[in-house]
């Protein structure tokens, strides 16, 4: 069992900085930091940006939180936001509301030197604030999303995007919900190219160690891909072809799973506690559904990486941005997901405290 002396650590990325990402990640810090566990040091937090920025942030905002700038990823003081700039690089004149390379290639930067510093064991876990996909291509970064740099920096070539709605969020009975992917970010006209039975496969294997995790298992739902679950192949042949054997072989692997289904009514039992977990095909197929329900609650967490990476569902949301408008709720349900999953792993590997550059 963690002690009190076994904090949980983590970098918070700031994310595109002509978006909403500096915001939500010193409102909701401003927020988290006046709770008892944060005050007596059980989490601590460091966030990996431009400190220019973020104190030009909370000044905007009329918020007395002290920023102060950090040499290496170690969290400062409990009342102050501590900022650690891997590189130096200032972004405080980027103006807000428009994507640009600067911003692109800054926000890439900082996600991989957090996740860097959760693979050294500095950190537990790593929060990122949305970064602009449009951003990342101006930057010359090929790389569509958060999920794919970070596979690539972690060397993981099977992940899947999740987006986890915790307990007591409305609308959803008495438990979690978790909707994996099986396909990440590409055009709907590639998905059936993509899915293949060991995909879906590895998927509904990542969603059942996940739920496992947590203490939350339970039956997964899997969708189909083509409307009415293809009609008996009137509508297509991917949920014979693809989707049922891979949930034929979960099943003889001992996951508790059924599917294909069709996703409408399938996703609808799941918000009325039938399953725990579920698996969709594609980004829109699960996404609409978990973010009508609970789109300031849902976290997306990325499965199969080595470390703990959760973020909230937004975007950049480049219309209000630098207006004093967002709303911080996504960010700090992300931030109190990650802080669970990492006192989940401490408990599970009986960690007094993972060495690293910041160990007390």
């Amino acid at each position: 069992m963690p002690s009190s002396h076994s904090p949980v650590r983590l970098a918070i990325t700031l994310g595109d900085v002509a978006g909403v990402g500096p915001e939500v990640v010193v409102r909701s810090l401003d927020i988290l930091m006046r709770d008892s566990a944060w005050l007596r040091g059980e989490i601590q937090a460091v966030v990996v940006g431009c400190s220019r920025a973020v104190e030009q942030t909370a000044r905007r905002l009329g918020l007395a939180r002290e920023v102060v700038a950090l040499s290496t990823p170690c969290a400062a003081a409990s009342e102050m936001i501590g900022v650690w700039s891997p590189d130096g690089r200032s972004l405080a004149d980027v103006p807000p509301g428009r994507a640009e390379a600067r911003a692109g290639a800054a926000a890439h930067d900082w996600l991989r030197a957090a996740a860097r510093a959760a693979l050294a064991g500095t950190v537990d876990a790593i929060v990122t604030a949305p970064l602009s996909k449009l951003g990342l291509s101006l930057a010359g970064i090929s790389f569509p999303g958060h999920t794919e740099i970070l596979a690539d920096e972690c060397g993981i070539e099977q992940v899947a995007m999740m987006l986890y709605l915790p307990p007591g969020a409305p609308m959803v009975a008495g438990h979690s919900l978790s909707v994996a992917h099986a396909t990440l970010h590409t055009s709907l006209a590639s998905v059936p190219r993509q899915l293949t039975p060991q995909r879906v496969l590895e998927t509904i294997e990542l969603v059942d160690r996940f739920l496992r995790q947590i203490g939350e298992p339970g039956t997964i739902g899997v969708c189909a891909l083509n409307p009415h679950a293809g009609e008996d192949g009137l509508f297509g042949d991917e949920e014979t072809r693809v989707i049922a054997p891979a949930v034929a072989e979960a099943r003889q692997r001992g996951i508790v799973v059924v599917g294909p289904l069709p996703a409408d009514t399938l996703l609808k039992s799941a918000v009325e506690g039938r399953y725990h977990g579920v698996v969709a095909m594609y980004h829109d197929q699960g996404h609409i559904a978990l973010k009508l329900i609970g789109f300031h609650r849902a976290v997306n967490v990325t499965l199969g990486l080595p470390i703990i990476r959760t973020s909230p569902s937004q975007g950049t949301a480049y219309d209000i941005a630098g207006c004093g408008l967002a709303d911080p709720s996504g960010m700090i349900s992300a931030i109190e997901t990650a802080i669970q999953l990492a006192r989940t792993r401490q408990k599970r590997e009986g960690a007094v405290a993972t060495t690293g550059e910041c160990s007390p």
